[in-house]
């Protein structure tokens, strides 16, 4: 599983995925949110806004990738 850091306590769901190279754009990044293809936490994630914090883990894809705290 492949970590992503992070400066600030806390990042978007969209912006997580951009930052992750999961998806492209922030258009793409509603899209597959949307369509139910998106998981954080082994949970399926609707909202494009959710915050997400170190340790979590976002899933689309068959890849998973954990946020992580730059230090």
């Amino acid at each position: 599983m492949d970590q992503i850091y992070i400066r600030d306590e806390m990042i978007r769901l969209g912006q997580f995925l951009k930052l992750a190279n999961l998806v492209e754009d922030g258009a793409q990044a509603r899209e597959v949110i949307s369509y139910g293809l998106v998981k954080v936490n082994g949970e399926i994630e609707e909202a494009r806004g959710k915050q997400l914090h170190v340790g979590d883990e976002v899933t689309l894809n068959g890849v998973t990738v954990v946020v992580a705290r730059e230090d």
